[in-house]
C-alpha cells in the first residue's frame, strides 16, 4: 500500500493532517456552540455554519490563481499563518454579546482565507509528485493515503473537542459557552505542528512548490505533454460537469456537522452499553485501524519477520479490546462524538478500497474516476433513504426557553445510536469513491497552465455544496424529519443519473 511511493507525500500528509485536526476539533462543537452562546435557531446557526464552510471551500480558488502566479510553496505557508490568527481569535471567550459576534465571524474571515492558500495549492503540490513517470501509475492510491491522513486527523478531533471543554468547566470552573473556545484553542497548536513537519521535511517536496508563473509554466512543461486549445477546451468542461456533480454530494455529506448533528443531539439516546459502548472510545477504534491494517501486512509481507510482527499486533489489538469490554458499564453520549465514525471508516476501510480497486486494476475491470464518483452519488441516497426509514413516526424537533431567555433543544427520543453509526458507514463508502477520486482527476486532467485554478474550482463546487448544508437547517423543524432525509436522497440521485448521462464525454479524457 504504502511501498513505490514519493517520499514527499507522506510529508505533505502529515502536515495537512496536523491543520486538519484543529479544523475538525473546531467543527465538531461549532453548530452547537452557535445555538448554545448566542442562542441562534437552528436556521441561522445553519446560515453561519453553511456559509463559513462556504468560504473555506471557496477562496481556494483565489489561493489557486495566486499560486498559479506566486508560487504553491509560499501560500501554503502565509496560509497557515492567516489561519493561526483566526484560531487565535476565535479562543477569546468573550461572552455572547453582538461585539462578541462581530469578532467571531470577523474569525472565521480569517480561517477560511487562511485555509483558501493552503488546502488547494497543498493537494496541487501532491498531484505534481506524480508527474515523474516512476509515479504515474500511483497517483489514485497516492491520494487514498494523502486522503486517509486527513481523516487520522480528522478522528480524534470529536474526542479531543468534549475532553477539553469538559476540563475547562470542571477543573478551570469556566461556563459552558466559555468552555467551547477551549476547544477553539487545539487548531492553534496543530498549525504550529503543520508548519514544523513542513518545514522539517521540506527537502522531500520543494521541487512542487513553483516559483514565478512562467517558471511553473516552464516546469510543467518539461514534465507534461503540450495541449491544444481543444483539448484544453475539452478538460476543462469535462471537469466543470464533475464539479457540478459534486455540489449535491457536499451538500448531502455536510449534514454530519448540521442536521445529524442536530438528529444526534435531540433524537438519539445519549447513553450506551457493552459492545455499543466501545464504539464511542476513540482508543477502541484506533485498535481496530491496528487489526485492519496489521491484518492485511500479515497476508502480504514476504518475511517470516513481518508476519510475526503482524500477527503480535493483531494479539495486542484484541487483548486491548477485551481489557476494554464492560457488560455492565454504560456512558454518556455527547452528540459530537458521532462526528469520530466517518474519519474512523474513511483510515479503516482505505486499504480495503485500494485492495478491491488494486485487484479490479489487475484484472483491467478498474472504474473510470468519473464512473466511481457517479457510484459514490447513489451510496450517499442509500445513506439517506437508512435516515429516512429510521426517521418514521418519529416526533417534530421541539425547543423550549431556557433559563438565560434563549431558546433551548429539547430531547425528545431515543433512537439507537446504530442508526448514526450505520448511516456514517454508508456515507464513508461514498467519500471513498467520491472525494479521494476527484482530487486525483482533478490532478491528472487540468490543463498545466491552469492546475491551481482548476484544483480551486474542485473547491469552489464543494464551497456552493457546503452553502447549500444551510437546507438542512431550514428544514429542521419546518417538515417532518423523513422528509428532510428525502431531500437529500433526491438530489443525490439526480445527480448520479446525470453523472452516467455524461459518462462518455468524462471517460473520453480519462
Amino acid at each position: 500500500m504504502f511501498e513505490g511511493q514519493p517520499k514527499g507525500l507522506f510529508a505533505l500528509a502529515l502536515a495537512n493532517t496536523g491543520e486538519r485536526f484543529g479544523y475538525y476539533t473546531m467543527l465538531a462543537v461549532f453548530a452547537l456552540f452557535l445555538r448554545a452562546n448566542y442562542g441562534l435557531s437552528p436556521a441561522m446557526a445553519g446560515t453561519i455554519y453553511s456559509s463559513f464552510l462556504m468560504l473555506v471551500y471557496f477562496l481556494p480558488l483565489i489561493g489557486g490563481i495566486m499560486a498559479d502566479k506566486f508560487g504553491f510553496g509560499k501560500m501554503v505557508t502565509t496560509g497557515i499563518i492567516i489561519m493561526f490568527a483566526g484560531y487565535l481569535l476565535l479562543s477569546v471567550p468573550l461572552g455572547g454579546d453582538s461585539f462578541a459576534l462581530v469578532v467571531m465571524l470577523a474569525a472565521l474571515l480569517l480561517i477560511g482565507f487562511g485555509t483558501g492558500l493552503f488546502k488547494g495549492n497543498l493537494q496541487v503540490m501532491v498531484g505534481d509528485l506524480y508527474n515523474d513517470p516512476q509515479y504515474q501509475d500511483k497517483r489514485d492510491a497516492g491520494f487514498s493515503i494523502f486522503y486517509m491522513a486527513i481523516n487520522i486527523g480528522a478522528l480524534f478531533a470529536p474526542t479531543a473537542a468534549i475532553r477539553i471543554k469538559e476540563y475547562a468547566e470542571t477543573a478551570l470552573g469556566y461556563s459552558s459557552n466559555d468552555a467551547y473556545h477551549f476547544s477553539f484553542a487545539v487548531a492553534c497548536a496543530s498549525l504550529i505542528l503543520s508548519i514544523a513537519i513542513y518545514y522539517i521535511f521540506r527537502s522531500t517536496f520543494r521541487h512542487t512548490e513553483g516559483g514565478k508563473k512562467k517558471d511553473a509554466v516552464k516546469a510543467d512543461a518539461s514534465t507534461e505533454p503540450e495541449l491544444t486549445k481543444e483539448e484544453t477546451k475539452q478538460r476543462i468542461v469535462a471537469l466543470c460537469l464533475v464539479f457540478a456533480v459534486v455540489i449535491f454530494f457536499w451538500m448531502a455529506f455536510h449534514q454530519n456537522g448540521l442536521s445529524l448533528t442536530y438528529f444526534a443531539d435531540e433524537f438519539t439516546a445519549q447513553s450506551a452499553e457493552g459492545l455499543q459502548a466501545m464504539c464511542f472510545n476513540v482508543w477502541n477504534l484506533v485498535a481496530v485501524i491496528f487489526i485492519v491494517y496489521a491484518g492485511f501486512s500479515l497476508f502480504q509481507s514476504k518475511t517470516g519477520k513481518g508476519k510475526a510482527i503482524s500477527a503480535i499486533v493483531i494479539c495486542m489489538a484484541l487483548a486491548f479490546l477485551c481489557l476494554s469490554y464492560d457488560a455492565d458499564g454504560s456512558i454518556t453520549v455527547s452528540a459530537p462524538i458521532f462526528q469520530q465514525f466517518n474519519p474512523f471508516y474513511v483510515v479503516a476501510l482505505t486499504p480495503v478500497s485500494m485492495a478491491i480497486f488494486g485487484s479490479l486494476a489487475a484484472k483491467g475491470k478498474e472504474p473510470s474516476a468519473p464512473r466511481k464518483i457517479a457510484y459514490g452519488m447513489i451510496v450517499a441516497a442509500i445513506a439517506y433513504a437508512l435516515m429516512a426509514f429510521g426517521s418514521f413516526g418519529l416526533p417534530m424537533p421541539q425547543t423550549e426557553m431556557g433559563a438565560d431567555g434563549n431558546p433551548m433543544a429539547v430531547h425528545v427520543a431515543d433512537v439507537t445510536p446504530n442508526l448514526l453509526i450505520m448511516v456514517y458507514l454508508v456515507l464513508t463508502f461514498g467519500e471513498l469513491l467520491l472525494s479521494p477520486m476527484g482530487i486525483s482527476f482533478v490532478s491528472k486532467v487540468a490543463p498545466p497552465k491552469y492546475k491551481g485554478m482548476m484544483m480551486g474550482g474542485w473547491f469552489v463546487a464543494t464551497a456552493i455544496g457546503n452553502q447549500l448544508v444551510v437546507v438542512g437547517g431550514l428544514l429542521w423543524g419546518a417538515v417532518p424529519l423523513w422528509v428532510c432525509w428525502s431531500v437529500f436522497l433526491g438530489v443525490c440521485l439526480v445527480a448520479a443519473l446525470f453523472m452516467f448521462a455524461m459518462m462518455k464525454r468524462l471517460e473520453k479524457v480519462c
